[in-house]
């Protein structure tokens, strides 16, 4: 299991903000959905950056994961909840929120910043309120980009973007932004989503970036706690399984802090029980050979060797030269360009020093001084780190970009991994996509083609065709499909 158990803030109202925290760790719990505002943190007070910083010091002090969630009932207006929101008339108010949110999630380090449209009012038309939210939400994306921020779109039951299918449309409209993510509150798909809690997820695939998880019925938009709706809480963790969902899964009960700790240790055994029943139930099928298997699947030597750089990472280098001597160099499966067992101990090593806030200069020295089999391990851990930190992200770009200028195919392919379909912005990507086209490499080693391909990467594969039918040369079919898949 590669996520991480959370609960919201929002149902810990009655608790002082540490004493919330106490509780959620005393249950198990390795993550906090922070709501800002009333009682926790409130964005707007004067000292609101002393207090970022503390919470920050003691986030890392516990070894939490936090998301930001924007979504305080009457922080912005005492008289109208959840007002104004980005499809009012005037909005300023939330523009200057989400604004002062991407400045704390960036103190925090947060997974994602989360926040939804709002519900079309009164006075405004369907098609003014999307232009009013396009240009209001473009204008974030690119404060978050600065501040090295992601930021995840929620359907709402009731609002302008209700869907999966309305944020991925959103999305699209915006340009896809790479930093622009969705948001699924699992409890909602039971309300609006057509094709259910499995449909949903799977249809926002790569660009997940929160799950909320709460239950609920499908006649009321209204967060119950397991077991009291309609939710096949099962379904739902074997879809998040499927498509390798390494974020936060926490659980929103906003209208339950009167029960706070009974209800948070109740959803972690039903989480827990979930899980355990959704894994057996799946573990006579195919599962995908990943970057980050489960402790009890490593090889022992690579157990040992991430101890070692946790605890020390100048140990890295000389591990990184060892792994394929120890492990073996062969294919952890059949798929073309299959990561090999020396590529999942590495890709291991270097998860653990992100993950222990070893200093991504680190991971620069061993892919600058590595072999061609160490440098594709480096781009590999990229790909196996659950939640890379600015300056990783930042170090991540410029080895992928080094990466994407080589002429080997298997640093190609690793270097066009989750990372990349995470982090790598449009213009690089479709550069990338049509390199493969270029040296053979079969376009199904593409993580995330379907959620990125748009119509610009269409037309530069048509301009490619052209040239290359000039030059009396053949056309790839993997070119052919993508102009015909953009056409469609």
């Amino acid at each position: 299991m590669s996520w991480t158990w959370g609960y919201g803030t929002n149902g810990f109202t009655d608790h002082p903000l540490p004493s919330a925290l106490d509780v959620l760790q005393h249950h198990g719990y390795g993550a906090v959905a922070l709501t800002l505002g009333h009682p926790h943190l409130d964005p707007f007070a004067v000292d609101w950056r002393e207090q970022s910083e503390a919470l920050a010091a003691e986030i890392r002090r516990r070894g939490l994961r936090v998301v930001v969630e924007t979504g305080a009932r009457y922080l912005l207006d005492p008289l109208r909840k959840h007002r104004p929101t980005l499809v009012d008339r005037e909005a300023a108010p939330r523009t200057a929120f989400l604004r002062r949110a991407v400045e704390i999630a960036a103190i925090l380090d947060a997974e994602c910043v989360s926040l939804w449209s709002g519900v079309v009012p009164d006075d405004v038309s369907t098609d003014q309120a999307r232009v009013l939210l396009e240009e209001r939400l473009l204008e974030i994306v690119a404060v978050a980009a600065d501040a090295g921020v992601t930021l995840s779109i929620e359907p709402e039951p009731g609002m302008l973007i209700e869907t999966v299918a309305d944020a991925l449309a959103l999305r699209a409209r915006l340009g896809h932004p790479a930093n622009l993510g969705i948001t699924v509150d699992l409890g909602h798909c039971v309300v609006v989503e057509p094709d259910g809690v499995v449909g949903a997820l799977r249809a926002a695939g790569p660009l997940l970036r929160n799950v909320q998880a709460d239950d609920m019925l499908p006649t009321a938009h209204e967060h119950l706690p397991f077991g009291e709706g309609e939710l096949d809480l099962d379904a739902a963790l074997s879809t998040l399984r499927e498509i390798d969902y390494r974020g936060v899964i926490a659980v929103e009960l906003p209208r339950h802090a009167h029960a706070a700790p009974e209800l948070a240790g109740a959803s972690m055994a039903a989480l827990v029980g979930a899980a355990e029943r959704s894994a057996t139930a799946t573990a006579g099928g195919r599962v995908p050979v990943g970057p980050r298997p489960a402790d009890s699947a490593r090889h022992p030597w690579t157990t040992r060797a991430v101890e070692q750089v946790r605890a020390d990472a100048a140990r890295a280098a000389r591990l990184f030269a060892a792994a394929g001597r120890e492990v073996g160099r062969e294919p952890l499966s059949a798929e073309p360009f299959a990561m090999t067992a020396d590529d999942a101990a590495r890709a291991e090593i270097i998860a653990a020093l992100a993950d222990s806030r070893a200093d991504p200069a680190v991971g620069v020295a061993l892919y600058r001084r590595g072999d061609d089999a160490e440098r594709r391990g480096v781009l590999r851990g990229l790909d196996a780190i659950t939640a890379p930190s600015a300056a990783w992200r930042e170090a991540g770009l410029e080895l992928v970009a080094d990466a994407l200028r080589a002429n080997d195919t298997r640093l190609v392919v690793a270097a066009l991994g989750r990372f990349a379909a995470d982090h790598l912005d449009d213009h690089a990507w479709r550069h990338g996509v049509l390199k493969c086209v270029f040296l053979g490499i079969p376009l199904s080693v593409v993580v995330a083609l379907d959620a990125r391909a748009d119509d610009e990467l269409a037309a530069m594969a048509e301009r490619f065709a052209v040239e290359r039918r000039a030059a009396g040369r053949s056309v790839p079919d993997d070119l052919t499909f993508l102009r015909a898949r953009e056409r469609a």
